[in-house]
């Protein structure tokens, strides 16, 4: 394949909430309709900022799905979990295709709360945002990570940092729900016991990982998780980026959760919880944590880069223990300029043959895995 050239016509024939039969390929996109319903519950996470049970995108969407030809009903699916802070699928359409022919499997793009779709979209309007950019800069200075694109999480963070974990428990209980759908035959595109696995990119890894850890109702005990960028401990996450958040509230986020987390709200402890708890520093239950990854076996894969100061690969061995990841995570490095945020860049600067290999280096793996 010519990944710039894909990305590019996936870019222009992808159209949100439009089913549509992709040109060069067997691949067809669906959008699913899903409706949460954990914003009905009576969490205690939720009542830490209440307004976000109004904002109506959160709770009602749609997720996009690639579905190779062929079956009225599919007996397996992978699950794509994308990054933190990312309101477009952009990046994701030549993934998700790949993986979809590979593997011949429907592919499920599933959007973490205020995340893509499910955010106003006011948070992405310059306009709309451009008096808290003011107030920020007024705050904080002149900080280079602070931007249009990075605003709306920044502040709601700065405000609030509890809803990093309330809205990552909203997706755990999400997923349980999709889970369910699927595994009752209930969801359109998939028969009754199909199985589903994960690729989880960056934070998506990260709650894959809690996910698997909690197993809500048991639908998670033989999930397979591949992990691209992702995986590792919160605390050697460095998420200063003009497209994840500004210094600000990056700092306020890690010394929350480094150092209040769990001690000055009453948050019912439960297999989320502990999950999430265990995965904030190397020191917490980390023989319960190291031993559980271990016990995945061949269930566990993935893939680190070397370049990655987001989520570096220390934080995988920290996450896992040695050992593990040694075993299971593969360490890679790119023959030209890449990101974390970026791995596979596109333009004339960059030598795109050399990225259209890694590209299929690092997704024929995946696929084999997910196979």
């Amino acid at each position: 394949m010519n990944y710039s050239k894909r990305y590019s016509e996936l870019n222009e024939q992808f159209i949100p909430g439009k089913n549509n039969r992709l040109s060069d390929t067997n691949i067809d996109i669906w959008f699913i309709p899903f409706v949460s319903s954990v914003v009905n519950s009576d969490d205690a996470a939720w009542s830490f900022n209440p307004a976000d049970r109004e904002i109506a995108e959160n709770i009602s969407f749609e997720y996009p799905v690639f579905i190779p030809r062929g079956k009225e009903k599919y007996e397996h699916a992978i699950l794509l979990m994308h990054g933190l802070n990312e309101r477009s699928w952009n990046k994701y359409l030549t993934w998700a295709e790949y993986l979809c022919i590979t593997t011949g499997k429907p592919v499920i793009l599933f959007p973490i709360a205020f995340h893509m779709n499910r955010s106003p979209q006011e948070w992405t309007n310059p306009r709309c945002m451009q008096d808290v950019l003011n107030l920020r800069r007024k705050l904080h200075g002149e900080d280079r990570s602070l931007s249009f694109a990075n605003i709306a999480l920044s502040e709601r963070i700065s405000k609030n940092p509890l809803l990093f974990y309330s809205s990552g428990r909203q997706t755990v209980f999400d997923l349980e729900q999709l889970y369910r759908e699927i595994k009752q035959g209930i969801h359109p595109l998939f028969s009754s016991g199909a199985r589903i696995d994960i690729f989880g990119y960056s934070i998506g890894a990260f709650l894959s990982q809690i996910v698997l850890m909690s197993n809500p109702s048991g639908l998670f005990s033989d999930t397979r998780l591949f992990m691209f960028c992702g995986g590792g401990i919160f605390s050697s996450m460095y998420g200063v980026s003009r497209s994840i958040m500004d210094r600000a509230a990056f700092d306020h986020l890690y010394q929350y959760y480094l150092n209040d987390f769990g001690l000055t709200q009453k948050l019912k402890p439960d297999k989320v919880f502990d999950a999430f708890y265990s995965m904030i520093s190397p020191d917490r239950n980390r023989s319960e944590r190291e031993a559980f990854f271990a016990q995945m076996g061949n269930r566990l894969c993935g893939i680190a880069l070397e370049q990655d100061l987001v989520m570096p690969y220390v934080g995988l061995q920290q996450a896992l223990g040695t050992d593990c990841s040694n075993e299971k995570i593969n360490l890679q490095d790119f023959p030209f300029p890449y990101t974390h945020e970026n791995p596979f860049p596109i333009g004339a600067h960059t030598n795109q043959t050399a990225v259209n290999d890694e590209f299929i280096n690092v997704f024929s793996l995946a696929a084999g895995f997910l196979a």
